[in-house]
């Protein structure tokens, strides 16, 4: 199998290269950032992608989304997704792309064999789909509770909302400009799946929303 590989912490990324290569697969690239690992797909067109989620220059979520990325340029890419947390914002997304065929999501604290993770590459790499049992089991209390999806951040300005206030007093009371809170709430409508068509509304909606939860 050939293979491209993105992690950030070097000990780490230099031990994956050594474990994929003790078994027998081509290492064409380990890199330590999202956009050297998109560089590295399109001169290499590996068979399979092995990233972490929090990577530069953001240190956020910036390797989910570059897998993301890189499954819409090439649908037949495997990814495996190895990280410390669960990213939900964008792992649905993730694991919903081309029917969640070739794609897997490992978390590293609960990886207790070497072998175990070898073998759920090469499920992945088949086409299968590899989870762990934590991340769906995050990814459904996500889905039951829509509150879950928001930053801590957002979830102050939403509370905030309720109270009634406005945009220029939520502003004054986090100590942020008001683009900042725009953008904020602009988030909130998103991950509440409230639409534009009800623009209107999505303030009360929200609201309602925040006092269900």
């Amino acid at each position: 199998m050939r293979v491209v590989i993105a992690e950030d912490a070097v000990l780490l990324r230099e031990g994956l290269v050594g474990l994929l290569e003790r078994f027998g697969h081509t290492v064409l690239a380990s890199v330590g950032d999202a956009p050297s690992l998109v560089e590295a797909v399109a001169e290499h067109r590996p068979d399979a992608v092995v990233t972490d989620v929090r990577m530069p220059p953001g240190f956020t979520d910036e390797g989910l989304r570059a897998a993301l990325d890189l499954r819409a340029r090439h649908p037949d890419l495997a990814v495996l997704v190895l990280s410390q947390y669960v990213e939900q914002t964008y792992a649905t997304e993730l694991l919903d792309s081309e029917g969640g065929a070739g794609i897997g999501y490992l978390l590293k604290d609960r990886i207790g064999d070497v072998r175990e993770f070898v073998d759920a590459l090469d499920r992945v790499a088949r086409g299968g789909t590899v989870v762990d049992p934590e991340v769906v089991r995050q990814l459904l209390r996500r889905r039951r509770d829509p509150l879950l999806r928001l930053t801590p951040r957002e979830q102050e300005v939403l509370a905030l909302i309720a109270e009634g206030r406005s945009n220029s007093s939520i502003a004054r009371e986090l100590f942020v400009t008001q683009a900042a809170v725009a953008k904020h709430i602009a988030g909130i409508f998103t991950k509440l799946d409230l639409p534009p068509a009800a623009d209107g509304h999505r303030r009360v909606l929200a609201v309602l929303a925040y006092l269900q939860g």
